[in-house]
């Protein structure tokens, strides 16, 4: 059976880099806000209760209206709940078809900026966090979505902090453009693969 890693961390944290390097070694990585966007563009159950709760132009010619909804989520915790609580049991059902899926591989990976905050920790055996400085974080999103550092701050407040996301974690990768993440990473799959056979 495989051995299912989660990667979380905060926006800019450079989860990403990550997942493709694990993707780069043969691990299938399971990226959540790629799959939790094409399923709420997709499933029509999805699209009626967001239709019902922001009204028909959540959806323009049948697009999903990503900055309506962001706006929408990032604008109070509450917003961000109701939402989440339409497409979370969804994703979580993707991502036990994708693990059975692909069950022939010895480790299997989750990436989800909130991983922990959706219950999706729940679904995996080790949590990795990616960690880097506020500083690095805030320069690679400002070069990365050309946002104002007002709201970047705003999307970091509204996450989970990384001193807390640490307190579940079994693994921190330092991602902070010094330490070597090539390294930290053999290491992680060689601390799953013992977590596999122990």
């Amino acid at each position: 059976m495989a051995i299912k890693i989660g990667i979380t961390g905060g926006i800019g944290s450079g989860k990403s880099v990550i997942s493709h390097l694990l993707a780069i070694m043969g691990i299938p990585v399971y990226i959540a806000d790629d799959e939790s966007k094409r399923i709420t563009a997709n499933d029509a159950v999805i699209r009626q209760e967001l239709i019902q709760l922001l009204g028909d132009e959540v959806f323009n010619n049948g697009e999903l209206n990503r900055k309506l909804l962001a706006s929408y989520l990032f604008s109070d915790p509450e917003h961000a709940r109701i939402v989440n609580g339409m497409i979370h049991p969804k994703v979580k059902d993707d991502f036990i078809n994708w693990v059975s899926r692909n069950s022939n591989h010895p480790i299997l990976a989750m990436e989800s900026a909130i991983l922990i905050e959706s219950g999706f920790a729940k679904e995996v055996d080790l949590i990795v966090i990616v960690s880097a400085p506020l500083e690095l974080r805030l320069k690679r999103l400002t070069l990365r979505d050309s946002s104002s550092v007002d709201l970047i701050m705003k999307r970091i407040k509204s996450q989970m902090s990384d001193e807390e996301k640490k307190k579940f974690a079994n693994f921190v990768i330092v991602n902070d453009d010094e330490a070597p993440v090539i390294p930290q990473i053999a290491e992680l799959i060689k601390f799953a693969t013992f977590q596999s056979v122990s």
